[in-house]
């Protein structure tokens, strides 16, 4: 007869209790986005003050800001591979040390030359984040959380760092404790390298190499994840992904989006210091608002997207319907924000454009991931990219507009340039308009990863290739 205290038969397994590593990745993941764009986007703030120092015109603020995006654009796939292949750990840790050195550089830059190259590097240094990220949270969170996951890293903590960015320089350093600018930048990039150096010490590449986790959170961490399909192509494709009609235009939709993206980035500092005439402790906080809005409507836009689709029935109108309506909506609510005349109106205004133009953001990573399968990184990538070009043009095209905009009047026997910035606002709503109607062309069901495999109507093509190639080196 069993007893209370019958010790426990051989064999008998006590199940062990997952360890949270994987939550302590998941600060360093978001810190690291949060820091991404605090520094890109301390450019609203400094941009006046270059403008005065140096004698810029818009047009030049905006082509220097331009500069960016080439090498931010062309390192995304090379910085992919380089992560593959040595890991997120000293890839990321580096990359954030060193665009964060690049920070405070702005202040002793010199002039257009000396703006142009740092423009340059910071955009190479920032180029691999978020195909890093991409990896960190693939390898270290299970298939059922890894969405909600990405939207918290990618869309909250990265837009509320460039929320916080006008905040802690504008109002805090350089408002409420009185720093020069240039001592301000030194502040805010001193904080990323320390930050960077914690990333060294504290990430590591995978479950399988960190000895803080036990064997119980690798299992949860691979729990749903699908074994690798060994008879698809290794590698997507381009031209395969490019004559694919709704990548043609997600495309077109990520180009007009990140494009108008720009303005945020690049004139909200202008627009409330000068056009409206905020003292920079203010206008730091109004700056903040549009981007707390994409922040909020991020985070949220991934529940809407799930919660749309169980509603419909199908994931091709769940997503679609997220991306029409926010852009849509966003096209409607900046006509709200120019009729304001009052600044801080125009800036709940904006908040409210930026909340819905934002709640699509993690509709983009899920999109990216239903077309690509397997070869999502490679979407992402593309996608990415065209952001890229998005945010190559309208730099330039933004600052001509404000330029052709701007008129010299008399205040008090002085002279002073006034713009009118409805023109570009217009501008904006016209791209967002653009991206809506390419979101109802977007079919997130047609997945290239199942047309490339066998008996696929795509697998003749890549199969045509391969032999193309074979006969090629035969």
């Amino acid at each position: 007869m069993a007893t209370a205290n019958m010790e426990p038969l051989p064999g008998d397994v006590t199940p062990q209790r997952p360890t949270a590593v994987r939550w302590l990745m998941f600060v360093l993941a978001c810190g690291s986005s949060w820091f991404l764009y605090l520094h890109r986007y301390t450019w609203n703030v400094i941009a006046p003050y270059l403008e005065q120092d140096y004698g810029l015109t818009k047009t030049e603020l905006g082509a220097i800001f331009g500069f960016f995006t080439p090498t931010y654009g062309v390192g995304q796939i090379p910085s992919g591979i380089l992560c593959d292949w040595i890991g997120p750990h000293v890839f990321l840790g580096v990359i954030i040390i060193l665009w964060s050195l690049v920070v405070p550089l702005y202040g002793v830059a010199g002039g257009r030359s000396g703006l142009i190259g740092l423009r340059l590097v910071f955009g190479a240094a920032q180029a691999g984040t978020y195909p890093a990220l991409s990896k960190v949270t693939g390898t270290w969170f299970p298939v059922k959380t890894r969405t909600i996951v990405q939207g918290w890293v990618a869309t909250f903590f990265g837009r509320s760092g460039g929320a916080m960015s006008s905040i802690i320089l504008g109002s805090l350093l350089i408002g409420y404790f009185e720093m020069p600018w240039q001592w301000a930048l030194a502040v805010m990039g001193g904080a990323g390298v320390v930050f960077g150096i914690l990333f060294l010490i504290l990430f590591r590449n995978s479950p399988e190499v960190d000895p803080r986790v036990n064997q119980a959170e690798r299992d949860l961490i691979a729990e749903g994840s699908p074994p690798p399909d060994p008879s698809a192509p290794p590698v997507l494709p381009l031209r395969v992904a490019i004559k694919n009609r709704s990548m043609l235009f997600f495309v077109i939709q990520q180009i007009t989006s990140a494009g108008a993206d720009g303005v945020y980035v690049i004139f909200m500092g202008d627009y409330f210091l000068n056009a409206k005439g905020f003292d920079v402790g203010k206008a730091g906080l109004l700056i903040s608002l549009p981007l707390w809005g994409g922040a909020i409507g991020g985070m949220l836009g991934g529940f809407m997207n799930d919660l749309l689709i169980s509603w419909t029935g199908s994931r091709r109108w769940g997503r679609s319907g997220v991306g029409f309506a926010g852009k849509f909506i966003a096209c409607g609510l900046m006509f709200v924000a120019i009729s304001q005349d009052d600044g801080v109106a125009a800036a709940w205004a904006l908040f409210a454009v930026k909340f819905f133009t934002d709640w699509s953001q993690p509709t983009v990573w899920g999109t990216c991931t239903d077309i690509g399968g397997r070869y999502a990184a490679t979407v992402f990538g593309v996608i990415n990219t065209s952001g890229s070009i998005g945010g190559l043009i309208s730099p330039v095209m933004f600052g001509a507009i404000l330029d052709w905009n701007t008129t010299k009047v008399l205040v008090d026997g002085v002279e002073k340039s006034v713009t009118n910035y409805n023109p570009l606002f217009v501008t904006v709503a016209v791209m967002y308009v653009i991206s809506a109607f390419c979101w109802l062309l977007v079919d997130c069901t047609e997945s290239l990863e199942s047309r490339l495999a066998p008996g696929g109507d795509l697998a003749g093509d890549a199969d045509g290739e391969d032999a193309g190639r074979d006969a090629s080196n035969g």
